[in-house]
């Protein structure tokens, strides 16, 4: 709760300063947690990035001013950070429909965005499995590719990835396999901004977890030793994994001593009955301690 409350305070500051500059390490000092875990925890909660929600409501209180009889564009452009009128333009064309002069004279629809906030509803106690886990450093070796991000469907890429991984490439991984989560494993990270509102790409490897080295033939990704939150999903696939993701970021991380840390997020499943109520996954965040 006392998260929920120091985002509220966060998000006071980034109003108050919409038509100067927003200092995101001061945002981040007030909420008590790093830049990278609020702009991590705002996306997945407001579901978009917080550069584009300050930028809706730059153009909304845009909006606002244009209507007063007085107001000229380029005062209004500059007053909201644009430095030029032919880019504060775009901008508001993009979200409004209209471009800024036609405002007062057509008097059309235009959009608003509410300064938003945050609150914790409790729905039911729902439990939540999970332990902390600490790592030293050790290795991802397995195929990597940069894919587009995408969270409903199938992700072609990446079902690319495993029809490539034939039976010897699959035996050899998995006797790399040598530390937790034991097994064929995934992890992404390197996400681009947009990832919540399922744009951009991000580093996808198939692998295992090793302290082995890496082949010739495969890709690496290095991991510093670390603290990772590991979440249990059990049910069918992919539903209760993507409400266990929902879960962990709307529930546990407001109401935990933990904020997350820079690195790949890994997913570790059953190999098998996707579709059964009992299919097992993990997911692997990496974290610290507030």
């Amino acid at each position: 709760m006392d998260m929920l409350q120091q985002m509220n305070k966060a998000m006071n500051y980034i109003e108050e300063n919409l038509t100067g500059e927003i200092d995101f390490k001061e945002v981040a000092k007030i909420a008590l947690c790093s830049e990278y875990h609020f702009k991590r925890m705002f996306s997945f909660l407001a579901g978009v990035t917080l550069s584009e929600y300050i930028r809706r409501r730059r153009l909304s209180l845009a909006a606002f001013d244009l209507r007063q009889e007085n107001a000229k564009v380029i005062d209004v452009a500059v007053k909201y950070g644009y430095h030029s009128p032919d880019s504060f333009a775009r901008a508001f064309q993009q979200l409004h429909g209209v471009s800024p002069s036609e405002v007062r004279k057509d008097l059309p629809f235009l959009k608003a965005y509410p300064p938003m906030t945050f609150q914790l509803t409790i729905e039911g106690g729902k439990e939540m499995n999970y332990r902390i886990v600490e790592k030293e450093s050790f290795r991802i070796v397995g195929l990597y590719k940069r894919v587009p991000i995408k969270f409903h469907g199938v992700n072609l890429e990446i079902a690319s990835m495993w029809k490539s991984l034939d039976p010897e490439k699959i035996i050899q991984l998995k006797e790399l396999s040598n530390v937790e989560p034991l097994g064929l494993i995934s992890a992404s990270t390197n996400f681009s901004e947009e990832r919540m509102e399922e744009k951009g790409e991000l580093d996808h490897y198939i692998g295992v977890a090793t302290t082995n080295s890496c082949p010739d033939r495969f890709d690496e990704l290095e991991i510093s030793a670390s603290t990772w939150a590991v979440f249990e999903a059990v049910g069918p696939f992919p539903d209760t994994l993507q409400n266990v993701w929902a879960r962990i970021y709307s529930e546990w991380f407001p109401t935990s001593h933990y904020e997350q840390v820079e690195g790949p997020e890994l997913l570790w499943n059953e190999s098998k009955d996707i579709d059964s109520p009992k299919f097992k996954s993990e997911i692997w965040i990496p974290v610290k301690k507030k």
